[in-house]
C-alpha cells in the first residue's frame, strides 16, 4: 500500500510519472522555488522548463516510499528509476506547502 500524500503532492508525483511538465508546474505557486542539482528554478515557467528538461534527460519514474508530514514541511522519500547511471536511487523531496500549492521543493 502506498503512503498517503497531500493532494498537491499526489498530483505532482502522478504528473512526474506521466512526464507531464505542465501538470507538474500547475502544482506550484506562481513564485515557487525548486532546488535540484545545485540550481534554483523560480516561478512556474522556470519550473515547467526544468520538469520538461529533466523528464527528457532522465526519462524517469518515482515510487513514493515514505511520507513524513510536519506543520510546514512534508518530506517524501521516493525510489527514482530511469535511464541514468546508478538507477534506481532513493531521493528525498522536501516540500513546503501553503494554500493547496507547493511553494518550495528541495530534491536531494
Amino acid at each position: 500500500m502506498s503512503p498517503t500524500l497531500p493532494p498537491p503532492l499526489d498530483t505532482y508525483f502522478h504528473a512526474v510519472n506521466a512526464h507531464d511538465a505542465d501538470r507538474i508546474a500547475a502544482c506550484f505557486a506562481p513564485d515557487a522555488v525548486v532546488h535540484d542539482e545545485r540550481q534554483d528554478q523560480v516561478g512556474r515557467e522556470a519550473i515547467r522548463a526544468w520538469a520538461d528538461e529533466t523528464g527528457r534527460r532522465y526519462r524517469h519514474t518515482a515510487e513514493v516510499l515514505s511520507v513524513e508530514a510536519g506543520a510546514d514541511r512534508t518530506v517524501v522519500t521516493a525510489r527514482v528509476a530511469g535511464d541514468f547511471p546508478g538507477s534506481p536511487i532513493e531521493l528525498r523531496y522536501l516540500f513546503t506547502l501553503a494554500g493547496g500549492l507547493v511553494h518550495g521543493l528541495e530534491i536531494g
